[in-house]
């Protein structure tokens, strides 16, 4: 994440909260984050420096027209900025910050597929007991990598359980013996 991006989410932050959008905004965030990470073409085009900052500016408006005026003001000053390839890290950094001040902890639960909602409730209730804090999310990250099994990161702890990394320590087992 760049020192940019953290520091434009830092100032939406302030905004917001002066403002009391910051749920709002945080809402907004998401989308935007998931929006940019789903489509590489959006990706291309924020990067692209053959496609004019005013026609980037339209589109992000049309595709984002039903956020917030705030959301569309970033959108303003990331263009006018000639900043604008920095949306989805502003976006990210922004729900990354706001996490952090609302005490919410993110475990990130890496799977080879979907978590099913039965299994995120599961591991949410673990995750509470781990940290005894109840402003818990759960955030799937698949990764058909490690076959099988969970990776489950909170904060600096971390527990691996994949079948990938059950079968890399036998390995090791029987190349030093």
């Amino acid at each position: 994440m760049s020192r940019a991006a953290i520091r434009y989410a830092k100032a939406a932050l302030q905004h917001a909260s002066e403002t009391k959008t910051e749920n709002v905004l945080f809402g907004d965030m998401q989308s935007v984050q998931a929006t940019i990470e789903g489509s590489e073409e959006l990706r291309n085009m924020l990067t692209s420096p053959v496609i004019k900052a005013e026609d980037k500016k339209q589109v992000l408006l049309k595709v984002f027209s039903n956020q917030t005026d705030v959301t569309k003001n970033l959108v303003g000053v990331l263009i006018a900025n000639q900043r604008i390839a920095l949306l989805g890290d502003v976006a990210k950094s922004y729900v990354k910050l706001y996490n952090e001040e609302q005490g919410i902890q993110v475990a990130k639960v890496t799977t080879a597929v979907a978590l099913s909602s039965e299994l995120e409730a599961k591991v949410l209730a673990k995750v509470k007991e781990m940290t005894g804090s109840d402003k818990v999310t759960v955030e799937n990250i698949i990764d058909e990598s490690i076959i099988g099994g969970f990776i489950l990161r909170v904060g600096d702890l971390q527990y691996n359980a994949s079948i990938a990394n059950k079968l890399n320590r036998l390995k090791r087992e029987f190349t030093l013996n």
